[in-house]
């Protein structure tokens, strides 16, 4: 089985509800629309989905997304493919479970580091682009400000009530990687521990969890 791109250090990552006849949002809402977007997201503490991600070489792979905001990330991918990947404390680990090597960047570094801000903005530093709607459901696009050439970040959301249901990645390659979420819970209680890996006894931890499955 052809091993999977990871899904943050790898600037592409999640496939989306088709927005079939997708329209731009006209200027006269465009304003109101990322403001919605911006307050949802600040508004989010914890979420708990599963996940289905699709990389632009049709390879996939399922798994659980866990987000506590702020700060915390983390993508655990069901077996076979031996991929974690952890946001924590301003850091991105890459852990591959066959070849027990963690690999860790700054968060500031990957796509999905705008989520992980304690207080998300819009504007400024990031840079909102295309915004659209079609059945019910509104589509983001962001990047960088200034470097527009490394990729960008596209939310989808359920507009009523408004929830995260997708996003995608396209790197500077112009890769593209999109991931689904399904059976979302919000506002759930979550172990820190899933999220320590600067702790001494993390991996243990890990070990034991996943002897259990």
């Amino acid at each position: 089985m052809p091993r999977r791109r990871p899904l943050l250090l790898l600037p592409a990552l999640f496939a989306a509800p088709a927005l079939a006849q997708r329209g731009q949002t006209p200027p006269s809402t465009r304003a109101a629309d990322i403001a919605r977007v911006e307050a949802y997201l600040n508004s989010l503490t914890t979420l708990r989905a599963r996940f289905l991600q699709v990389a632009d070489n049709g390879a996939a792979a399922e798994g659980t997304a866990l987000i506590w905001r702020p700060g915390r990330m983390r993508f655990d991918y069901d077996p076979p493919e031996p991929t974690l990947i952890i946001a924590w404390e301003g850091q991105v680990m890459h852990y591959d479970r066959e070849l027990n090597t963690p690999s860790i960047v700054p968060a500031s570094q990957t796509p999905l580091a705008v989520l992980l801000r304690p207080r998300i903005a819009l504007s400024g530093d990031i840079a909102v682009g295309e915004v659209e709607r079609s059945g019910g459901f509104l589509r983001l696009t962001l990047r960088r400000a200034g470097a527009e050439a490394e990729g960008s970040l596209t939310l989808v959301l359920e507009e009523n009530p408004m929830a995260l249901r997708q996003w995608q990645v396209v790197d500077a390659q112009r890769r593209r990687t999109t991931v689904t979420l399904t059976q979302v819970e919000t506002g759930v209680r979550l172990d820190p521990n899933l999220f320590a890996f600067n702790d001494p006894r993390f991996f243990e931890w890990e070990s034991e969890r996943r002897q259990r499955r």
